[in-house]
């Protein structure tokens, strides 16, 4: 990490822990990790081991059980429920492994939606959105429904929606785990694009060890915390040599 860079996200002690009755289950032990500004991070761990908590905390989807996130310097979990919504519609974008993308809605109308859940114009945002889809080579692809469109076209149209704010960070869980190796190039590369084009930082859980090689770094999570990995990703699990 770059010496004197001030981290756009930063965990410090991140604790998350299930309750199931008398059992006590404790995900993330006091995690630290830190992104920087347009940089790219990848994080890698065997199956269970707290990748999708991680994101989902990180993302102002769920919170800890201790410890604390900023995000873009401001102490997240400090502030109220309608406040941590406003600074995750505001700054984070999320990709997910299976799209999550509204069956009944179209392309354009599910990219707009983050912008009219913001309550911006709905003019503006469909001029926004159009562009973005545009952007991902989906200019064809308007008013097609997910139904009526191939995995990879419905990954580009998750991006596009994850682009609709202008967020300082995207997380992407598992973001090509669900494509053939062909069409999961064609979105890594879509990635390397915005953060050169953008500025916009990026934080990828993957299996993959070809998309984690391509990071500028790589955590590792282990027994509940990150361990930042240097060196070679062993391609036969996607862990560190």
């Amino acid at each position: 990490m770059s010496v004197g860079v001030t981290p756009l996200v930063a965990a410090r002690g991140l604790v998350k822990r299930y309750v199931d009755g008398p059992s006590v289950v404790e995900v993330l032990r006091g995690l630290d990790l830190d992104i920087l500004p347009g940089e790219r991070v990848a994080v890698i761990g065997e199956s269970g081991v707290g990748k999708s908590t991680l994101l989902h905390l990180l993302g102002c989807l769920d919170t800890p059980s201790g410890g604390k996130l900023l995000l873009d310097g401001v102490d997240v979990f400090a502030g109220s429920e309608a406040e941590i919504a406003a600074l995750r519609n505001a700054k984070v974008g999320f990709v997910f492994q299976f799209h999550h993308l509204l069956a009944d809605f179209t392309a354009l109308e599910n990219v707009m939606l983050p912008a009219l859940i913001a309550r911006d114009p709905a003019r503006a945002a469909r001029a926004r959105a159009t562009e973005l889809l545009e952007r991902v080579g989906l200019a064809a692809r308007l008013e097609h429904r997910p139904g009526e469109m191939s995995g990879g076209e419905q990954q580009r149209v998750a991006v596009a929606r994850a682009l609709m704010n202008g967020p300082r960070v995207i997380l992407a869980d598992e973001p090509t785990g669900n494509l053939d190796p062909k069409t999961s190039e064609v979105v890594y590369d879509l990635f390397l694009q915005l953060q050169a084009e953008r500025g916009i930082a990026f934080l990828i859980a993957t299996h993959n060890p070809e998309l984690a090689r391509r990071a500028d770094r790589v955590y590792r999570l282990v027994e509940g915390r990150a361990r930042e990995v240097g060196g070679t990703v062993d391609g036969a699990g996607g862990l560190p040599l």
